[in-house]
């Protein structure tokens, strides 16, 4: 058969065999050194030698305060009671703070707690230099004096080697006698996107065009990194304006990231350029998202360029920079590999993974009660939200076929500790309202992360202990309640508080002009209209089966009951796109998809919050702003929302005991 990749090898027989060609084409070193002017600039370069003190600070003993030199024994005896007087001149002189203490001097009173006299007696009128100061207090030897050496003794080693200078080190570097430092030249790292389909943000786009985001992105992470992008003009698949500017950046720069054509299509130039301006040493890495991986060197005129063959999905581009670009830039900038901070959690679902790959699992993590908890995220290589709401990695070893929900995991955090703390789980039912409170979340130091599974979905989280509150809005065909049948079927146990968040309209997204004339649930039996559902769970599906039960309407009938999305703002898509004629969904998806809208039913959306976490300081902001005027006017400024029952307590469920 043949084979789409050159190899498809394990992540770390790749990594060798790139880092052992580096090494052979001497590349795998410190590239070269800068002296640099000690100055705000400095900041963020690395080190490429130790800084010992030159000098001791201070390099003298200084007064601390400003205050008058004394002799401590002079001042033994002295009392409130009984104070001792001292002759300026002889025994005292004043100093201003940073003044070199005299030599015959071992202590400095603060110039606030000395009586400064005149020769007859009364206050002086200069009290920086009275004939005669009154204490009535002693003091000990070296009170209030900056002793030579009390923060760097010369000699001392104040920074090492491979430090990535911060503000205050540059202040060290100075205070120890410094004026300049050596450090690693950045390298010079070009990003040249590839693609005839290739727009830039901000330009028109017509069908088929993409917005090129990855060299921005790549550029971004080697900035952040330390070293320094230059980002070229995007080239179209042509095969030979790839080539020239592969060579142009082979001569100006130290690594080349050839973004996209590193897979097999006829237009998929990549490993050809390689392999005719060097040597190809990797095209397929078994590793997910990045697979179709190219790791080269380019030699042109006696000098070493690596390059990179970057996937072109965005997941699979930012990840092959994590892999592949950061290991290299630590090494030519003399710093250590990273070493992220991990996290054991618990996996919440049931996953599947190739077992010849790695595979980077993106997750969300939560702090649920004692519980650490990782969720995992879409993994579409295309889907850069899954970056961007992602709080740390997953890694999957190759050889292992997938986890268990419960599995414990290591997770390598992208997102600090206290953010994670600070995170808010919401699992259940989508709402665009939940986007706002998000929004207004965030001024007060607390993170909104929803998982979008639906009502029930948000019900059985709840049930197994993965989320402080759920989403939901699950109507009961028999009593026509909203959301309590369900969580006393499902939560007999669990002491549940039940908060409406807004009143809501649902309706039929229709394409613009409603070209079918489609005016109600009951042309859903109509051959010639084609539906978009939700998924099983999801409260918007219950909501249409309770209807289509009451019209006598079998599911099966419906054309497209089977084509499930995850939110109402995918299903709006779907209609938008001409995939659908109509789909069930809230009135403010189909305004921001500029669909028409049938309103039908009106409903109210509940968040389920268990007892225990309702009455803790990290959901009391959600309460807070269920009563604010500006969230109110916010949430109600959308189409379809009825603010007025918000912040109700519909029941407070009171569980077992």
């Amino acid at each position: 058969m043949e084979k789409i990749y050159l190899e498809d090898i394990p992540l770390k027989e790749a990594q060798e065999r790139f880092q052992t060609a580096l090494q052979d084409s001497g590349c795998w070193k410190v590239l070269g050194v800068d002296r640099i002017p000690l100055d705000e600039h400095a900041v963020n370069r690395v080190l490429v030698e130790t800084v010992w003190a030159k000098i001791s600070s201070p390099h003298y003993h200084a007064s601390a305060m400003d205050g008058f030199a004394v002799r401590a024994e002079d001042t033994h005896g002295a009392l409130e009671t009984a104070p001792v007087s001292l002759s300026y001149g002889e025994q005292t002189e004043y100093l201003d703070t940073g003044d070199p203490l005299p030599s015959w001097a071992d202590a400095v009173i603060p110039i606030e707690l000395v009586e400064h006299l005149g020769g007859d007696g009364e206050i002086a009128a200069d009290p920086r230099k009275p004939e005669i100061i009154r204490i009535r207090a002693a003091v000990s030897p070296w009170s209030h004096v900056r002793v030579m050496g009390e923060d760097m003794v010369a000699t001392q080693l104040v920074l090492p080697f491979g430090h990535k200078l911060r503000p205050v080190d540059l202040g060290a570097a100075a205070g120890c006698g410094y004026d300049s430092l050596e450090v690693a030249r950045k390298p010079k790292v070009a990003v040249i996107p590839t693609g005839t389909e290739l727009v830039y943000p901000g330009d028109p786009l017509q069908e088929g065009d993409i917005i090129e985001y990855n060299s921005i992105v790549l550029a971004a992470q080697v900035n952040e990194m330390g070293g320094e992008a230059i980002r070229f003009e995007n080239i179209p698949d042509d095969f030979q304006k790839i080539k020239t500017e592969v060579i142009r950046a082979a001569r100006e720069c130290d690594l080349i990231l050839l973004v996209a054509g590193s897979s097999a299509g006829s237009e998929d130039y990549s490993s050809r350029i390689v392999e005719g301006t060097g040597k190809l040493l990797v095209h397929g890495v078994a590793v997910r998202p990045g697979h179709p991986v190219i790791l080269g060197i380019v030699e042109q005129k006696g000098k070493s360029t690596p390059i990179i063959g970057v996937p072109g999905y965005p997941v699979s581009a930012a990840l092959t920079a994590e892999i592949f670009v950061v290991p290299l830039l630590n090494q030519w900038l003399g710093q250590p590999p990273r070493n992220p901070q991990t996290v054991q959690a618990e996996i919440t679902r049931k996953v599947k993974s190739p077992a010849g790959d790695d595979e980077y699992l993106r997750v969300a993590v939560g702090y649920i009660g004692e519980r650490v908890l990782a969720a995992p995220l879409s993994r579409g290589s295309g889907v850069i939200t899954s970056l961007v709401r992602a709080d740390g990695l997953v890694i999957i070893p190759r050889g292992v076929q997938g986890l268990q929900a419960g599995d414990q995991v290591k997770v390598q955090l992208i997102r600090s500790l206290e953010e994670l703390k600070n995170t808010i789980f919401v699992i259940g039912s989508h709402d665009i309202s939940l986007d706002i409170l998000s929004q207004f979340l965030s001024p007060r130091h607390r993170r909104l992360t929803s998982v979008n599974v639906g009502s029930l979905g948000g019900i059985m989280a709840l049930k197994r202990g993965e989320t402080h509150l759920a989403g939901a809005h699950l109507l009961d065909p028999e009593s026509g309640e909203y959301n309590l049948p369900y969580i006393e079927q499902h939560l007999p146990g669990r002491a549940i508080r039940v908060v409406t968040l807004v009143g809501r309209t649902q309706g039929l997204f229709l394409e613009k002009g409603n070209p079918k004339q489609i005016k109600g649930l009951e042309d859903l039996k109509r051959s010639d209209i084609v539906y978009v559902n939700r998924q099983r769970g999801a409260g918007t599906r219950f909501l249409l089966d309770y209807h289509l039960s009451k019209l006598g309407i079998q599911p099966e009938v419906v054309n497209g009951y089977s084509h499930e999305e995850y939110t109402h703002l995918g299903a709006a898509v779907v209609v938008a796109s001409g995939r659908a004629n109509c789909a069930l969904g809230i009135e403010a998806a189909s305004y921001a998809l500029d669909l028409d809208f049938l309103p039908l039913i009106t409903e109210r959306f509940d968040l389920l919050i268990p007892e225990e976490f309702a009455s803790t300081e990290l959901l009391s902001p959600i309460f807070e702003l269920l009563e604010d005027p500006q969230f109110r006017k916010a949430v109600a400024e959308r189409p379809g929302y009825d603010v007025s029952p918000m912040g109700q307590v519909v029941a407070i469920l009171p569980g077992e005991g």
